[in-house]
């Protein structure tokens, strides 16, 4: 079993401590979960100046952080040292790592910020910092699996969140974790104990109309409810530093993308795993599959293709805006 970032934590809490982390992965909110707790709570406050470093890859080199992490202790037990963005550290130097692992200081505790990507596994630093001390790799999110998440994040922070508020969020701010971290943080001073986010909240505060917004688009195209359509549509191309283009046709093409599945589940009850959504919402994406054959789909990503080169300028003369590229782009898909 994959070791998670709350299992991580409680073992640090618990006094196991390696000497040497590499925190790798694609998903960087797990990678800022983790090292923000270790930078706030390995040393204690008042000995941070003496006992901890922090370095960015950019600004340094595998030397002088092997340099550092051979420091003693000045007052702490342990001398950390935090290295943010060991990914920009030259692939050439972290040989050095390896040979300093066959007998790292057991005084000190080297931290790897390894973000976007991940260390070659061939490596021979890479062995050795399995061998040596712990590799935590961050788990990847889909789109589909954002809505979950958010519940889940509410749920632990011990608040609630409505389905449509939920799906308004991940609708609209994607698969980013740490922008929708960072959006559901200023939510949860102004519940009450035990209190639920719902879809005014989210209006009031982040900024996403209840009304218009992309998961509410989705919706009128499905329901082929052309009215509805276009006065989001219209209301888009009005606010479009608030929507821009791109991330609309993102969207719109996942959700193309999910209808298909709904078409070809044997088993429609496996829709709110497969499709990423709360129950409530299966009928949704069952009245779109009724409304659009896995034919006019394929035509419909075809069109969102062709709008997405258009908005770059490709095949545009540039007098068309982008609020009309998507006027049209809507009215080929719903009609």
């Amino acid at each position: 079993m994959a070791l998670t970032e709350k299992q991580l934590i409680a073992d640090l809490a618990a006094g196991q401590r390696k000497a040497v982390y590499l925190l790798m992965g694609e998903e960087n909110h797990y990678i800022d979960v983790v090292s923000d707790w270790i930078e706030n709570n390995i040393v204690d406050e008042t000995l941070r100046d003496f006992d901890q470093t922090v370095v960015y890859g950019k600004d340094t080199d595998m030397a002088t952080v092997i340099s550092l992490a051979k420091r003693y202790p000045m007052m702490s037990p342990v001398h950390l040292v935090l290295v943010k963005e060991a990914q920009d550290i030259d692939t050439r130097q972290w040989e050095l790592l390896a040979t300093y692992l066959k007998q790292p200081s057991p005084q000190s505790m080297l931290v790897f910020c390894y973000r976007h990507k991940k260390l070659d596994k061939r490596t021979a630093a890479y062995k050795a910092i399995a061998a040596a001390g712990v590799v935590y790799e961050t788990p990847k999110v889909y789109d589909n699996q954002v809505p979950q998440w958010i519940r889940s994040d509410v749920a632990a922070h011990g608040f609630h969140v409505g389905d449509k508020a939920a799906m308004m969020i991940a609708e609209n701010l994607g698969a980013d974790l740490s922008k929708v971290a960072n959006e559901l943080s200023k939510l949860y001073p102004l519940l009450p104990e035990g209190g639920t986010i719902d879809e005014q909240l989210v209006e009031q505060q982040i900024g996403i109309s209840k009304d218009y917004n992309v998961f509410e688009l989705q919706n009128a195209i499905g329901r082929r409810d052309v009215v509805m359509c276009n006065r989001i549509v219209n209301y888009f191309a009005a606010n479009p530093k608030k929507n821009p283009i791109q991330p609309v046709l993102a969207l719109l093409y996942g959700y193309f993308l999910k209808i298909m599945w709904y078409h070809q589940l044997e088993n429609k009850s496996d829709a709110p795993k497969v499709l990423g959504c709360a129950p409530v919402f299966v009928k949704d994406y069952a009245q779109a599959a009724a409304n659009y054959s896995l034919g006019k789909l394929a035509s419909c990503i075809g069109y969102l293709y062709d709008t997405d080169l258009r908005s770059k300028g490709v095949r545009n003369s540039g007098n068309t805006t982008d609020g009309e590229l998507l006027k049209e782009l809507v009215f080929k898909i719903i009609h």
